[in-house]
C-alpha cells in the first residue's frame, strides 16, 4: 500500500484563518494528503543536514521528510524563519517558493521584475544613501513622491513627501535609521481606492475594493482602510494574473489602482501571502473563501504527485 504524502503547513490562526486551515486539512486528507499544522519555523533549530520543528502537539518534525511545506503567516513573519524558509527551499517545494516570496517581499525587487514584463507600476527611483541630494532633484521633478521601506508591510513606514521642506525633515530621520539606500515612487493621482485581485495558480479567485479612511491617501486595512464589494473587468483580471506569473507567486494578492493622470491600470504591489476574507467580510458578501480553497488544495495535489 502506498504511503500516504505528507505536507507541513504554518497558517495563520486569527481572523478566521484557524477555520480555513480544517477545511484545507479535511479536503487534502480526502486525496490522501496527510498534514501536519503548527510547524512555526521560528522555533525550529536545524542541525547536521536536518531542520527539526515540533509541530502542534510538540512531536518534532523532520521538516526535510515533507513533500511540501505550505507557509501562509505574514503577520509572524521573522527573519530567523524566512533564513530557515530559504535553506528549506532548497530541498523541499513550497508554496510560494522563497525566490518568489523573497522577491515580493521587496518593493524594488518587485517594481523592477514587473516594469521589465510590461507591466505598468509607479514611476520609481532607487539610490544609495550617500546619494540623497538625488532625492531633491526628484522631487523637484515629480513634484509628489511616496517613501517606500523595501520591505515594508501594511502601510507601515509610508511617507508622502510634498515638498523639498517635507524631504528635509524626513532626511535626518531616515539618516538615523542607517539605510543603506533610499526607495521613492512618484505620487499617483488616483480616487483613493483600489483593487485587490487574488489569483491563485494562474485562476482568478476574487476581486475587493479597499478605500483609504478620511484625508489619508493609504488603502491598506491596517492603516485605516476599509474593504468595500467592487467587481473586476478582464483588463485588470488580465492584469493581476500578468503581475503573478512575472513574479513566479502561486498564490498572490494583486493591488491595483488606476492611474488618473496617465489613464491606466497600475501595480502597487504583489503580496505574496493574501489574506482570506474574514468572518465579518464574508458577512458583508466577501464569499470567495471555498474557491480559493479548492485552488490551494489542487495545487498542493499537483506539486506533491
Amino acid at each position: 500500500m502506498a504511503k500516504n504524502r505528507t505536507i507541513g503547513i504554518w497558517m495563520y490562526q486569527n481572523g478566521g484563518g484557524d477555520i480555513i486551515e480544517q477545511k484545507m486539512v479535511q479536503k487534502l486528507k480526502e486525496r490522501g494528503i496527510d498534514c501536519i499544522t503548527g510547524l512555526n519555523l521560528r522555533n525550529a533549530i536545524s542541525k547536521n543536514g536536518s531542520i527539526i520543528c515540533q509541530d502542534v502537539n510538540g512531536k518534532d518534525i523532520k521538516m526535510e521528510t515533507l513533500d511540501l511545506m505550505f507557509s501562509y503567516n505574514a503577520g509572524e513573519q521573522t527573519q530567523y524563519q524566512t533564513y530557515l524558509y530559504q535553506a528549506l527551499n532548497r530541498i523541499v517545494p513550497m508554496i510560494n517558493s522563497y525566490e518568489s516570496f523573497a522577491l515580493t517581499e521587496d518593493k524594488f525587487h518587485t517594481s523592477f521584475v514587473l516594469r521589465n514584463a510590461g507591466i505598468a507600476t509607479a514611476d520609481y527611483k532607487l539610490c544609495h544613501r550617500d546619494d540623497a541630494h538625488q532625492l531633491k532633484k526628484i522631487i523637484t521633478k515629480w513634484d509628489k513622491m511616496v517613501y517606500k521601506p523595501t520591505d515594508g508591510w501594511g502601510g507601515m513606514g509610508l511617507t508622502k513627501i510634498e515638498n523639498e521642506d517635507t524631504l528635509d525633515m524626513l532626511m535626518p530621520f531616515l539618516n538615523q535609521m542607517d539605510l543603506r539606500y533610499f526607495y521613492v515612487e512618484k505620487f499617483i493621482t488616483y480616487d483613493n481606492s483600489d483593487f485587490r485581485v487574488d489569483i491563485v495558480d494562474g485562476e482568478f479567485v476574487s476581486c475587493y475594493g479597499r478605500k483609504a479612511s478620511g484625508n489619508d491617501w493609504r488603502t491598506n486595512i491596517t492603516a485605516g482602510g476599509s474593504v468595500f464589494m467592487r467587481d473586476a473587468s478582464e483588463e485588470i483580471i488580465d492584469v493581476a494574473k500578468r503581475a503573478c506569473e512575472a513574479c513566479g507567486v502561486d498564490i498572490g494578492g494583486v493591488d491595483i489602482i488606476y492611474d488618473e493622470e496617465k489613464e491606466e491600470y497600475v501595480v502597487l504591489e504583489v503580496n505574496g501571502i493574501p489574506a482570506f476574507a474574514t468572518p465579518e467580510q464574508e458577512g458583508m458578501g466577501l464569499k470567495f473563501n471555498d474557491r480559493k480553497i479548492d485552488l490551494i488544495v489542487d495545487l498542493i495535489d499537483r506539486k506533491t504527485k
